[in-house]
């Protein structure tokens, strides 16, 4: 496999995700042993599924530890002929992290800083679920599970308690069923499509944008007033995602907006 680096990385989002993956790639076509790549976000792993799927005699596939998990692990491949790919799961473990947080709610987003500044680098972070007031899951590599296993750390000026478990110990969150479904709206504001979407009220989806829960096709998003177009995607953490299908405009000057709810 010859590949002109600087032409395969023009006009990536993320070149120096991408650049790792493409030394793996590498490193896979030479050994023929398969390798799995760290966790990755979501818009590193759409763009490099798009970037490295087309390379002649190897195949990827990901996973992140459960059914539609956004952060999710990529391994290589290299094969003779399609009939001899196996996939396997990837090497990841659970991970309990404990505290009180009866009166300071705590986001993924403050859990995932609490945990680097342990000590593990973000690539060894899979998903983070918060569960209430006693904490939150999370799933992580072997590597990083052995390193936060018996760990204490602290979210904010909460106290946290860190458990390598089975990831079969863990309460994942419940798959979303796709659902295709219409809505009127006065306009394409974000925080109107966002609030028919997900089922909140706008007042509900403000609070979600500053507290930095709601993405826009996958980037944090401030701007309650932005116009959304067709193929835009948002996601709240933990209610998952919408996508615009369609958007037309009806004799009485509304939107009809089509979404694709995941």
């Amino acid at each position: 496999m010859k590949l002109s680096r600087e032409e395969f990385l023009k006009g990536c989002t993320n070149p120096v995700g991408m650049q790792e993956l493409l030394e793996q790639a590498e490193k896979v076509f030479k050994t023929w042993q398969p390798s799995w790549s760290s966790f990755l976000s979501a818009p590193l792993r759409e763009e490099a599924l798009r970037r490295l799927s087309p390379l002649n005699n190897l195949y990827w596939h990901s996973d992140g530890g459960h059914p539609g998990a956004e952060r999710q692990r990529l391994q290589c491949i290299r094969y003779e002929d399609e009939i001899s790919i196996t996939e396997t799961s990837a090497p990841i473990e659970g991970l309990l992290i404990e505290g009180n947080f009866l009166f300071d709610r705590a986001s993924a987003k403050d859990f995932r800083k609490s945990l680097e500044i342990i000590g593990v680098p973000q690539g060894a972070i899979g998903d983070i679920w918060t569960k209430g007031d006693r904490g939150a899951q999370a799933l992580c590599t072997p590597e990083a599970a052995k390193v936060l296993n018996g760990s204490i750390g602290k979210v904010r000026d909460v106290q946290i308690h860190c458990e390598a478990v089975n990831k079969k110990e863990l309460q994942i969150p419940t798959p979303r069923l796709c659902k295709m479904f219409s809505t009127v709206e006065a306009s394409t504001r974000l925080d109107a499509i966002a609030s028919a979407g997900f089922g909140l009220s706008r007042a509900k989806i403000i609070t979600q944008i500053k507290e930095g829960r709601l993405r826009l096709n996958w980037l944090p998003v401030k701007q309650a007033c932005k116009e959304l177009a067709v193929g835009d995607r948002l996601q709240l953490e933990q209610r998952g995602s919408i996508e615009i299908i369609s958007l037309e405009m009806t004799k009485r000057q509304r939107w009809k907006v089509q979404l694709l709810r995941r």
